[in-house]
């Protein structure tokens, strides 16, 4: 007999490491973990973890031949920055990496007889407002507005939603005989900041990135305009929010899809909140053109009206709180000393 698991692709990474953390505190033991890189130590012996590419059909096979696996959380993704040096590797991992895991999934849902959980993070980057002039008109966007993302990672990400609800409503809807279908439900998060992670690649890291340069005393020039919006969230909330989304009862839920965000401050702003903590930091504003026309296409603020009244969705964590509660003495603790 197969054991039963829970999967978490793209383990090693930020939100990877979070949420597996939090699942073992809630008591989950039995997580298989799956990433090309190997995990943290403190996390090695606390869950069966493989290092291989989730593009690799043969491994995902070896793996259900194994596991029963209950639910998907399908972090791996190459990120917004890195996917536009190389789109193609990031269409290969970011779509066809889902594709094949959407199959399996549903595979493993008719051999159960009762669908698999598919969580899937999606991105602020689906979004792609034309200028500055139409975000202003537009502060706080819902799911299905301006839904024109300008960049490889975003693309990837609104396509995967809608394989995802195609999955869940509509595989094989011409079979005599319908399959039982995926549980695939997202959220659309904004730009993330971790405490214990260094930035890795997001084209929101401008703001992580202030903090962490500050907490070791080096400058930074920051890549966009001081007056630039968006919404962003502390990193245990994304975590929560995956895991409130995945609790959910599936009759209260109306979307397959849903926005979630906890505050929105501009990159000016950002810089002032860090003075309060480091006066002393050496922060400017070097705009990149290229980048800081993709952040500009990223809405001001998300609407998550829909998450919170389907699934009780509430970041515990306010502009105020992240800042003095999480980021600033976790991130002075990691650096002191050094």
């Amino acid at each position: 007999m197969r054991k039963k698991v829970i999967l978490v692709t793209g383990a090693a990474g930020e939100i990877g490491t979070a949420l597996i953390e939090q699942l073992l505190r809630q008591g989950v033991s039995d997580i298989l973990s799956l990433d090309i890189r190997p995990l943290p130590e403190t996390l090695q012996s606390k869950v069966i973890h493989t290092i291989g590419d989730i593009c690799d059909r043969a491994l995902l096979e070896r793996l259900v031949s194994e596991y029963e696996i209950d639910t998907i959380y399908h972090l791996a993704a190459l990120l917004s920055t890195r996917a536009e040096f190389t789109p193609e590797a990031a269409h290969r991992v970011n779509v066809e990496g889902t594709l094949g895991l959407l199959q399996i999934a549903s595979d493993q849902s008719d051999w159960r007889g009762k669908p698999v959980l598919f969580i899937f993070p999606s991105s602020v980057a689906i979004y792609g407002l034309p200028d500055l002039a139409t975000k202003a008109q537009f502060p706080r966007v819902r799911e299905w507005e301006w839904n024109y993302p300008r960049t490889m990672y975003g693309s990837n990400k609104l396509y995967c939603e809608m394989l995802g609800v195609y999955y869940s409503k509509y595989y094989r809807q011409l079979a005599v005989e319908r399959p039982v279908m995926v549980d695939f439900r997202s959220v659309r998060f904004p730009g993330l900041i971790s405490a214990f992670t260094v930035p890795s690649g997001g084209t929101s890291d401008y703001g992580p990135e202030m903090l962490h340069a500050a907490a070791q005393g080096k400058p930074y020039a920051c890549f966009v305009r001081a007056d630039t919006r968006i919404p962003f969230m502390a990193m245990p909330d994304a975590i929560t929010a995956l895991l409130k989304l995945a609790a959910a009862p599936a009759e209260k839920l109306t979307r397959r899809v849903y926005n979630v965000t906890s505050f929105s401050l501009s990159a000016g702003e950002f810089r002032d909140w860090v003075l309060q903590s480091f006066p002393k930091a050496e922060i400017t504003f070097v705009p990149d053109l290229r980048r800081q026309a993709i952040v500009d296409s990223w809405p001001e603020d998300m609407n998550d009206n829909d998450a919170r009244r389907d699934w009780g969705w509430q970041p515990e964590y306010n502009l105020e709180r992240s800042f003095k509660d999480y980021l600033v003495p976790n991130i002075t603790q990691r650096y002191q000393g050094k």
